[in-house]
Order: C-alpha cells, then sequence, then structure tokens
C-alpha cells in the first residue's frame, strides 16, 4: 500500500503548479505531487497524506468521497486514480 500511487489528469499548467508552486511543492520531495508530464500528477502515499492537511479554501486539497478520490483546483475536481 505505501508504493502505492495516484495519478489524475489534471493539465498541464495545474500540474506544474501543483508540484512547484503549491503549499506542499515546498515540502520534502517524498511529500510533494509530481508533474509526470502530459497534463498529469502523481501523488506518493506521503504526498497524499500532506495534501489532506490542506484546507478546503487552498487549492490542491483533497476529497476522499463516494465520487473518488479527487484534487481540487479553483472550482473544477479531478480525480485521481491509483496505479
Amino acid at each position: 500500500m505505501r508504493d502505492e500511487r495516484w495519478v489524475g489528469e489534471v493539465g498541464e499548467d495545474n500540474a506544474r503548479w501543483l508540484a512547484t508552486e503549491s503549499r506542499t511543492a515546498r515540502l520534502a520531495s517524498e511529500y510533494r505531487p509530481r508533474d509526470l508530464g502530459d497534463g498529469r500528477v502523481e501523488y506518493g502515499y506521503r504526498a497524499l497524506d500532506a495534501a489532506r492537511e490542506l484546507g478546503e479554501e487552498e487549492d490542491g486539497y483533497l476529497t476522499d468521497d463516494a465520487e473518488g478520490l479527487r484534487v481540487w483546483i479553483g472550482d473544477d475536481a479531478y480525480e485521481l486514480e491509483s496505479s
């Protein structure tokens, strides 16, 4: 489970922003989302935990409910799937 990764298609600008400018992007590398290119972002186990600490008012916060695991940027939600 700890080696599991979650990947989502968020668009090139959002992937870059999450990996370089979000609050979690300032943490140690294992706690940051990674820009995979082509508009995809990846979260490892620790990065997912760090993003769960963000509040609803912050871009990059996560929700995990009946609709699935999603990362939010503004009013847009992007699904993250286990890979």
